[in-house]
């Protein structure tokens, strides 16, 4: 009894640990990350796409699901004006096929 327990409990937290939840906070100086929008594909370090739930958010594959409250977030990120501030420049995409990295350098903002 206890045995599964323990494996259940093992499970458990390794699979909140692989989701990708985002908040996006207010402040910059309450982020993890600055992220910047681009408007091309192109240009970006990550594309992203948004999933419905939480469950389907993958382990820094480009696939986010934005929380509620700050305390529910893998990463807390903070969307700025200019290019120049971010350490992350992400593109939305309309697929979660399209998602994925595209500058492996940045990754590890994102663990």
């Amino acid at each position: 009894m206890y045995k599964n327990l323990f494996f259940l409990v093992i499970i458990l937290n390794f699979t909140s640990i692989a989701a990708q939840t985002v908040y996006s906070t207010d402040y910059e100086s309450q982020a993890d990350v600055t992220v910047y929008v681009v408007d091309y594909e192109s240009q970006c370090d990550l594309k992203v796409y948004k999933v419905d739930y939480e469950s389907q958010a993958g382990n820094n594959d480009g696939t986010w699901f934005f929380v509620e409250y700050e305390s529910q977030a893998d990463k807390k990120i903070y969307f700025v004006d200019y290019e120049s501030q971010a350490d992350l420049k992400i593109f939305f995409v309309d697929y979660e096929s399209q998602a994925g990295w595209r500058e492996n350098a940045k990754k590890h903002l994102m663990y």
